[in-house]
């Protein structure tokens, strides 16, 4: 467990330096546009999109943000070709004696982009409000006097790739559903975790929650999922408890699913942003994430390691 925490911190270092070599020349790119065949996607025996039936894959080498020292949305094929390569060449040669565990998936560019975030068009965040800045600039030194002290990844409780939003992670990027009238579930790898999505017209519970609290509809053949009241200790990129997140889900042919999400937070950002990545079918099967809150040894070796400056 340490050696991946640790890794998914070097995965930002390693990939700006890849970014570093590749996009000085890079130039503007049309992205592919998809076949003009009519697919029709299966159907659930009620009439909805169905997507179970197998295990999707949302690894992807693209990050969230884009490069500051990239101005294109798209690299040549040859770009992302020679990205890849010395993408998965340096991480080898930089975590784990060479011993390549990162998800597959997570060794491709998603559509040779060059960052999941579609709105606002430079592939960056917003700007910050000015309260949530002067919050920033304000926050206290965080402490490591004991296990509450650290975040969530590190105590088994949440994974940003186990959503809502979902964004690839490293590893454990497998995920299904399950579908009846009323419900969707959607089952991740990572924490192990199965968030339950209310199809049936209820409303918001009250309840804030770690994943917050879902509700579903279809809009012909997309699944919406709205999403809001979020636990104020889990943060998407810096938002807080006011999050409102709405995901989008779309069969667009038998082996992808595309995922879209906006994120609101006008208490964080002065604008909301939207996100796009592919969900891909998978031959994988879906493991037991044996982590859990207390049964972790990264948890003992860092506060080890506090108490150790302390006498210093």
């Amino acid at each position: 467990m340490t050696s991946r925490i640790a890794a998914a911190a070097v995965f930002a270092c390693v990939s700006t330096g890849v970014w570093a070599q590749t996009g000085s020349s890079v130039k503007p790119t049309v992205r592919p546009s998809r076949p003009t065949t009519k697919w029709t996607a299966p159907r659930t025996e009620w009439g909805t999109p169905d997507f179970q039936g197998g295990t999707w894959n949302l690894a992807t080498m693209t990050p969230l943000e884009r490069p500051s020292n990239v101005q294109t949305p798209v690299l040549t094929e040859a770009e992302a070709v020679a990205f890849e390569r010395q993408f998965a060449a340096r991480q080898r040669a930089t975590t784990n004696n060479g011993y390549d565990w990162w998800d597959g998936g997570a060794a491709h560019l998603d559509h040779r982009r060059t960052s999941l975030i579609v709105d606002p068009p430079d592939g960056h965040l917003p700007p910050l409000t000015p309260e949530a800045q002067r919050r920033l600039a304000s926050r206290p030194v965080a402490s490591a006097d004991g296990p509450e002290d650290f975040p969530l990844n590190s105590r088994c409780i949440w994974f940003q790739n186990a959503g809502p939003p979902m964004i690839p992670s490293p590893y454990n990027n497998n995920l299904q559903f399950i579908q009846t009238r009323d419900f969707v579930v959607i089952s991740t790898e990572n924490i192990h975790d199965a968030r339950i999505v209310p199809m049936d017209g209820r409303p918001h519970g009250t309840v804030r929650r770690w994943a917050g609290d879902s509700r579903g509809r279809w809009e012909k053949d997309t699944l919406v999922v709205d999403t809001v009241n979020f636990s104020a200790k889990t943060s998407l990129r810096g938002s807080d408890e006011n999050l409102h997140l709405v995901e989008r889900f779309t069969l667009v042919d038998a082996d992808t699913i595309e995922y879209r999400f906006t994120a609101e937070d006008q208490t964080v950002w002065t604008r909301p942003w939207t996100a796009v990545l592919a969900f891909r079918r998978t031959e994988e099967l879906m493991y037991e994430f044996a982590c859990h809150e207390g049964n972790v040894r990264t948890i003992e070796g860092m506060l080890k390691v506090a108490r150790f400056l302390e006498k210093r």
